[in-house]
């Protein structure tokens, strides 16, 4: 007598299971616009999505590391104004070589971000209050540079900011430069120690402690890389509006946290991808672009799903948390 051996049903991992939902979220509402709206099927839809949130992805990704240790980054939206405002000054008064400025940028970016996560490990104080701090402090050095917004006339500016052409479709250089960091920043996040100790940290700081994982070195990392990501943003809002005004990205923390959110990286720490965030931004901007197309409904309506998202998505981890066995 022979066993027939029982075919298993595919489960997807629990891990997995909100980037899914997301996903299947955008193929809703994908499906949903072609049917309803004339041309909403052309893929220079999805790809103006991307351009229109080109440095919101690289500013979530940063976020992303840093909410999968468990922490929070309140600062990234003034981070990104003062960046616009750190360029604008140093390219069209300062006179300073294109290099140099957006080194200059990142650079600041980068050093508050480490500035903020040594005071969040070496003085044991939440993240919440520390990024608090760190986003007043960004917000008013931009009122102290200047209160008018400056524009910038530079060629380069000019030349980032045009779209490139691939036969009928068209990006520009900042959505090139926000899927490398995507790349990249996934590639850190699968295959580098740094990436697996972002992760331990978040599932359980203690037992990482315990096991001889560099906590503190993590933490402080995982915000320099998000002021560097913010500061980078700012370079790519630049390119998409040549400007530098300190009424720049004002609320951007909380549309970056709602794209993390939604993309599947759980709030408490310790799982997420930095594709799901990709995936939440690009619903995010779904969002706007259908409510666009739909045409008799106000930008408020972008809040209110991005709101329900919001309930949907926390209720999903709460529901995934409650599984895991203590």
């Amino acid at each position: 007598m022979t066993t027939v051996p029982v075919r298993q049903r595919w489960r997807p991992q629990e891990r997995h299971i909100p980037v899914l939902a997301t996903l299947g979220l955008l193929a809703l509402m994908y499906g949903l616009g072609s049917l309803r709206y004339i041309g909403f099927n052309d893929p220079q839809i999805i790809l103006n999505v991307f351009i229109d949130n080109a440095f919101i992805l690289v500013v979530a990704v940063g976020m992303t590391f840093v909410i999968l240790t468990g922490g929070i980054d309140l600062s990234v939206g003034s981070v990104v104004a003062l960046t616009t405002m750190l360029t604008a000054v140093l390219l069209e008064q300062a006179h300073w070589p294109v290099p140099l400025v957006i080194l200059a940028g990142l650079a600041v970016g980068a050093a508050l971000g480490f500035g903020m996560g040594c005071i969040i490990h070496f003085f044991e104080i939440q993240p919440f209050i520390v990024t608090l701090a760190g986003m007043f402090l960004a917000r008013g050095i931009c009122y102290a540079i200047s209160t008018s917004s400056i524009p910038i006339n530079d060629p380069f500016w000019t030349y980032m900011g045009r779209s490139l052409k691939f036969g009928s479709l068209k990006v520009t250089w900042s959505v090139l430069i926000a899927v490398a960091v995507v790349v990249i920043a996934a590639l850190v996040l699968a295959f580098t120690k740094l990436g697996r100790d972002a992760y331990a940290v978040g599932g359980n700081p203690q037992s990482a402690l315990l096991m001889g994982l560099p906590v503190g070195r993590t933490r402080i990392a995982v915000y320099t890389i998000s002021g560097l990501c913010s500061a980078l943003g700012g370079v790519l809002f630049t390119f998409y509006l040549p400007s530098g005004n300190s009424l720049h990205a004002i609320g951007m923390e909380l549309t970056v946290i709602a794209a993390v959110v939604i993309g599947g990286t759980l709030l408490t720490g310790g799982t997420g991808y930095v594709w799901g965030t990709a995936l939440g931004v690009l619903a995010l901007g779904l969002i706007q672009t259908i409510i666009t197309f739909e045409g008799t409904l106000s930008s408020w309506w972008t809040k209110m799903v991005i709101g329900i998202l919001l309930f949907v998505f926390i209720l999903l981890q709460r529901l995934i948390a409650a599984r895991r066995p203590t």
